[in-house]
């Protein structure tokens, strides 16, 4: 397991279940900062057993400045089938503006990192809008690879989504 990193002002440390509400604020921020659709009111609720049973399915850590909670990183577990080898995926990489450029970032992004490679993983994948380019520029920075795919999103019930099934 990971062990608290600190750094000038604050720590990366893994989340507990009391920082939960924090964390749905910090998402809510990252869905805004996304421009994706709010977060549902009940998120620290519904991310209690995904991030805290006894066999979480995903994991999170977060910057901790003196009790307040200014990032977070969630990450879970992915099978390669081309490499027939586990790789964790990194789900979210929120910093609040406040803190963006002071090294932050990169320090979380190592710190999952460090957790893939301690569960094992070959290495880390995620995806960011292809129009945020500050992220691109600190990824490419950080030394990750872009790799050109489109996301797809399949509803498992059409109309799910709001959106008519197929034709």
């Amino acid at each position: 397991m990971l062990s608290d990193t600190a750094r000038p002002g604050g720590a990366i440390r893994p989340a507990t279940p009391a920082d939960l509400p924090a964390i749905a604020r910090l998402c809510a921020l990252h869905a805004t900062f996304e421009r994706a659709e709010p977060v549902a009111a009940d998120l620290a609720a519904r991310l209690e057993s995904v991030l805290f049973s006894a066999h979480p399915r995903a994991w999170c850590l977060v910057i901790d400045h003196g009790g307040e909670l200014t990032g977070y990183a969630t990450y879970s577990p992915e099978f390669s089938t081309w490499q027939a080898a586990d790789y964790v995926h990194l789900d979210c990489l929120f910093i609040t503006e406040a803190l963006r450029g002071e090294g932050w970032g990169r320090a979380l992004l190592d710190a999952v990192r460090e957790a893939a490679a301690a569960r094992g993983a070959t290495e880390v994948q995620w995806q960011t809008p292809d129009w945020n380019t500050d992220a691109i520029r600190f990824y490419h920075r950080a030394g990750a690879r872009g790799r050109p795919k489109v996301r797809f999103s399949l509803p498992t019930r059409p109309g799910a989504d709001g959106l008519p099934g197929p034709a």
